[in-house]
């Protein structure tokens, strides 16, 4: 009888509730048990898994990966898809091997290189893959430099932190003054060139901030799944136009993507996004890690995660090509449940202190639920 198979994911995305479905819903009906820990009681993916746990707060990456090494062991994880301090923990691989747990995540080597969005787009450029015109800023006058050469080209100029994950920090120089037109509908990402100059100059926090021209659309997100062996399995683009979502095998978008892959040893699942610089497709990010929208491979007829279990297994997949590509598509929220656990005793009277003084309510008998937004 074959045995099942543990995985476990770490404080990890809430999209990733449906990676888990996946790896349950695999075609060889193989028995998947998971295990996740969280820093948010109410993240879904605890509720998604048969057994999950809260992680201890404020662990520096070499404490984090004695905690995961622990967890490995106690709970007989065979393979381990990690996100948070994925660069530290993948730095002791050997040692999550003699406790018998496979790694999913690329070498050291590889993750290093995209930690850092300038050494990135040098290490890619450097091996004929475009990247759009970028400047490292840490300072006023270096912001107003780059600024300014982007506007003389004719760009819009848009900043986010060198080091740092998804749309954080993300935001898009306007040269009109702060206004109403700032304050009404929704927030946008726009931000006026005299408050961030202001900002930056009042402020003794540091900034590490790659400036570089606004792409535009459309947005083609590779999918990539690449074995140990540097060898490329799977390779689809997810496409975002503004509301609408497609996919695409235009090795206009695929073949850069191949070359960063297996030309940086990417293995198992990573993401590699482009968008356009004028008439020129150039590399935005690479994610050394599942994208949260991983799963809508799914309406291609491809499940990922399970082949990339596999591959950590020992078990190669061989070359997956999707057997059709799914319609164009939009995304909608849904309810997820959420997962009964006791905080300690510690973390709820922090809780308490910070709720004002109200009447206690009448109980009810209600189910809670936490609203699941898909990647947009």
């Amino acid at each position: 009888m074959v045995s099942r198979v543990r995985v476990w994911l770490n404080r990890t995305y809430a999209e990733n509730v449906f990676f888990m479905d996946q790896l349950r819903r695999n075609p060889s009906d193989r028995a998947v048990e998971i295990h996740a820990t969280h820093g948010d009681a109410d993240s879904p993916v605890l509720a998604a898994a048969d057994t999950a746990e809260l992680e201890p707060e404020g662990l520096s990456p070499a404490a984090y990966v004695e905690f995961a090494l622990a967890q490995c062991e106690r709970r007989r994880i065979d393979v381990f898809v990690p996100r948070l301090h994925q660069s530290a923990i993948v730095a002791h691989r050997a040692e999550f091997e003699a406790v018998g747990t496979a790694l999913l995540a690329p070498p050291p080597e590889g993750v290093a290189v995209f930690e850092d969005k300038v050494i990135a787009y040098e290490a890619v450029q450097a091996i004929g893959v475009p990247v759009p015109p970028w400047w490292r800023v840490r300072s006023a006058d270096e912001l107003v430099a780059a600024v300014e050469e982007l506007e003389a080209g004719g760009h819009k100029a848009c900043f986010k932190p060198a080091s740092g994950a998804g749309g954080v920090g993300f935001r898009v120089i306007t040269r009109a003054p702060f206004s109403m037109m700032h304050l009404n509908g929704f927030p946008s990402p726009y931000v006026p060139m005299d408050l961030v100059l202001t900002a930056l100059k009042e402020s003794d926090e540091p900034v590490d901030w790659i400036v570089m021209p606004r792409l535009e659309q459309p947005e083609v997100s590779v999918d990539c799944l690449t074995g140990p062996d540097n060898r490329l399995r799977l390779a689809v683009g997810r496409t975002k136009n503004g509301r609408r979502r497609g996919f695409t095998l235009h090795e206009q978008w695929l073949e850069p993507a191949r070359r960063i892959a297996e030309g940086f040893g990417l293995h198992y699942l990573s993401n590699i996004q482009f968008r356009m610089f004028g008439d020129t497709p150039v590399l935005m990010d690479v994610n050394t890690r599942p994208a949260g929208g991983l799963h809508q491979l799914s309406l291609c007829g491809v499940n990922a995660p399970w082949a990339a279990v596999q591959l950590a297994l020992g078990e190669d997949p061989g070359e997956m090509v999707p057997p059709f590509l799914g319609q164009d598509y939009t995304v909608v929220s849904g309810p997820r449940p959420l997962r009964a656990i006791s905080l300690p005793q510690q973390r709820i009277e922090e809780a308490e202190a910070l709720l004002p003084a109200v009447p206690t309510p009448a109980p009810v008998d209600s189910v809670e639920v936490a609203a699941q937004v898909l990647p947009l």
